[in-house]
């Protein structure tokens, strides 16, 4: 049975439960953070990284430019100066995922990060696709992902295209599909069809 184009959508974003090379579940494991002082403390940031396969310092570069903070690791603890919440954490570790580890082709995370005449790549071992990088224009936004709703008019900023042609958009933890519009473009949307993290639009004239 050939899967839909929202199915796979679906499992590209929103499942993060697929069957890894090994057989084995992926499941991103849940953030654990808590206040220390003047600082937030992502006890689990180890098992994150050990279950991502990606190098530790990647992560918390990335995550620190999302908070916009200073911080470091400690063990298999990160430390981030000044006061976060968990919601916050949450929408950063799913979208790192979206952009860094699972495969818009088949979904899959058995991937990994290649550089290719100084482009950073994401290689799937398990289907051979291959994607550039692409670095969002502005930060993830933690405090917003509430607003996608079914039927809930919105403008939104299209930071990438998608295989199939469609416009990519980010809303915290949601990932928004636009059809009909172009990189770096500015459009009003209306939410159409939620389907796990993936949102489906009907651009607004």
């Amino acid at each position: 049975m050939v899967e839909s184009y929202e199915e796979m959508l679906q499992k590209a974003y929103a499942g993060i439960d697929e069957p890894t090379d090994t057989g084995e579940r992926f499941q991103v494991p849940k953030t654990r953070v808590y206040l220390e002082g003047k600082t937030t403390v992502l006890e689990n940031f180890g098992d994150i990284v050990d279950t991502l396969n990606r190098e530790p310092d990647h992560l918390m570069k990335y995550m620190l430019g999302e908070l916009g903070t200073a911080g470091k690791t400690d063990g298999v603890r990160a430390v981030f100066n000044g006061k976060f919440e968990l919601s916050q954490f949450e929408a950063i570790v799913k979208g790192y995922v979206a952009d860094y580890v699972i495969c818009t082709e088949c979904g899959r995370p058995d991937t990994k990060l290649v550089k290719d005449e100084r482009v950073l790549m994401l290689l799937c071992e398990a289907c051979g696709s291959k994607r550039p990088i692409r670095k969002r224009k502005g930060k993830i936004d933690t405090s917003s992902a509430s607003a996608v709703e079914e039927g809930k008019e919105m403008e939104v900023s299209i930071d990438s295209i998608s295989k199939k042609g469609d416009g990519v958009a980010h809303v915290g933890k949601y990932i928004l599909y636009v059809s009909g519009v172009k990189v770096g473009q500015k459009v009003k949307v209306r939410i159409t069809r939620i389907s796990g993290q993936v949102a489906f639009t009907q651009k607004i004239l």
